[in-house]
């Protein structure tokens, strides 16, 4: 099966007593995990989680067969929980696939690929299969899922502070989430007994968010300021702030503007485009002109290859946590050297 991502809520149910692998894919991470996540839900008996790397799937292919076909060290169910880079998978959902003996079930969050990616090829026709692919929701779109996970831990929360945790959260499902697990905790809030939501209770709970901190130096980079970056780098260095989080919030732009970009299609009045976008409060008004900027540099290839450089240093972060300030800086000045405006480029 394939679905859109309006058409996964409908099909998520039945899917997670039908098929046997799930592919979620696109450039919202959040939202693929999300998926994930229900879909466990969702199970019948999921049963213990083993958590698989992409990285290791490739470099042993036929492990992902193996471990679905085992059986729990206590003999009860359970499920395989993979996080892969692109295609990082693909020769190990292949075997497989042509494994006569059906395993637990198999849920693949996969950042970086696609719906038309080589794995995702390899299931979408296939009725024990599940592909999905998830774009970066718009303010609106993130303000509306937080007011959903709101009703459902039992708090009455209107769309002010909803709109405020979903901007807190960099419209990043996995954080609102654990926000409002928090606030139902502080208010003794659940279904059966549900609570009002004051901007105090925000305040009294709230995470204190590095994306405040992180903004100048995102902004600097993608707009190819490169003399804001090196104080920026400095302050970087002198807060102790954590390489991985500041490249989550360049992460998190580009999957914004990614967004962006393709529903202004081929429109060349930029500003006009984000003003009705802020009008529809799918953009903070606030972020208009750093936005005008910077869709006038990253469309189209140009922000396909931002993105997949972005992933690769992610990994790269991961690997060689020991240098990750030092590599992060290297390539956030290459990243700016790159930031040209696409219409002065030759």
């Amino acid at each position: 099966m394939k679905a859109t991502q309006k058409e996964f809520a409908g099909l998520a149910q039945r899917a997670a007593r039908e098929a046997r692998v799930f592919f979620f894919c696109g450039p919202d991470e959040s939202g693929a995990f999300d998926a994930a996540t229900r879909i466990v839900a969702e199970h019948p008996d999921p049963g213990e989680r083993i958590e698989m790397a992409g990285a290791d799937l490739r470099r042993d292919p036929v492990r992902l067969a193996d471990e679905a076909r085992s059986t729990s060290l206590f003999g009860g169910t359970r499920h395989i929980w993979v996080r892969a880079q692109g295609d990082e998978a693909h020769d190990a959902v292949q075997i497989l696939l042509e494994s006569p003996v059906d395993g637990c079930p198999v849920v693949i969050v996969a950042t970086g690929a696609t719906d038309k990616s080589r794995t995702a090829k390899l299931l979408a026709a296939r009725p024990d299969a599940l592909v999905a692919m998830f774009y970066p929701p718009d303010l609106g779109a993130a303000t509306g899922a937080v007011r959903t996970m709101a009703n459902a831990a039992g708090l009455k929360m209107g769309s002010e502070i909803a709109e405020r945790i979903a901007r807190g959260a960099g419209l990043d499902t996995r954080i609102a989430r654990s926000e409002v697990a928090k606030l139902a905790l502080y208010l003794d809030a659940s279904p059966e007994t549900p609570r009002p939501v004051a901007v105090t209770d925000l305040e009294a709970v709230g995470a204190q968010t590095e994306d405040d901190d992180f903004a100048p130096l995102v902004d600097a980079v993608l707009s190819g300021r490169r003399q804001a970056i090196a104080p920026e780098l400095r302050r970087m260095h002198e807060l102790s702030i954590n390489p991985v989080g500041l490249l989550l919030a360049i992460e998190r732009r580009a999957a914004q503007l990614a967004g962006l970009a393709a529903r202004m299609g081929d429109r060349r009045d930029v500003e006009g485009f984000l003003k009705a976008e802020a009008g529809a409060r799918r953009v903070f008004w606030k972020d208009q002109p750093v936005l005008l900027v910077q869709l006038q540099i990253w469309r189209g290839r140009r922000l396909e290859r931002l993105v997949a450089r972005l992933i690769a240093m992610h990994q790269s972060l991961l690997t060689h946590s020991q240098d990750a300030e030092r590599l992060l800086a290297n390539e956030l000045l290459t990243i700016s050297r790159l930031a040209v405006p696409i219409q002065n480029t030759r």
